[in-house]
């Protein structure tokens, strides 16, 4: 197992505590181990707590923001195009716990794309679950999910719905995931 990066947090900074979900602001000149960098958001340890930090606040950690959008030749425009392009970004969205994006782990129960008349955009309604129905950062990781979708050109309306059925289990995990959590 890596050894996390120690950093100085440089300001103030938004955080979610996991796996609670509630939003906190850490100070600047605590420090913070960072544990996870998947998604763009990153997981750190401060005080022995776990904490999660949008990227748009990377600049707290000491580190670079990344780009927001995509080059306008990459823009989907079919619903086809679309749809891969969810997929792909809901690959980005992460449990704060767990080194293995929401699709991998199985959480993704469905992805709809449908076209919304006359405005050449489409509205994304996806089925997800969790690992666990009590876990407090379902709504920060379904939001996660909602937001990355959205800033996708084309799409107008997303929906992103937590479910508990089927229940979630491990076999529901692809085989990349079950290698990279060492359950193989």
């Amino acid at each position: 197992m890596e050894t996390p990066d120690k950093v100085v947090l440089k300001r103030d900074v938004q955080a979610t505590f996991v796996p609670v979900g509630t939003p906190v602001t850490l100070k600047a000149g605590e420090t913070a181990y960072i544990t996870q960098s998947l998604g763009g958001t990153y997981t750190v340890v401060v005080q022995g707590n776990m904490f999660r930090i949008d990227g748009r606040d990377a600049d707290a950690l000491g580190l670079e923001t990344a780009p927001a959008s995509a080059p306008a030749s990459a823009r989907p425009q079919t619903r086809e195009e679309v749809e891969q392009a969810v997929w792909a970004a809901l690959k980005t969205c992460y449990d704060p716990e767990i080194p293995v994006n929401i699709v991998d782990l199985g959480l993704v129960y469905d992805c709809q794309v449908t076209p919304i008349a006359d405005t050449g955009t489409y509205r994304v309604d996806v089925k997800m679950t969790l690992t666990a129905p009590g876990c407090g950062m379902g709504p920060v990781i379904q939001q996660d999910a909602q937001n990355k979708i959205l800033a996708l050109e084309n799409v107008g309306e997303v929906n992103v719905e937590l479910v508990w059925d089927p229940p979630w289990n491990q076999s529901m995990m692809t085989e990349a995931a079950r290698l990279e959590l060492g359950l193989m």
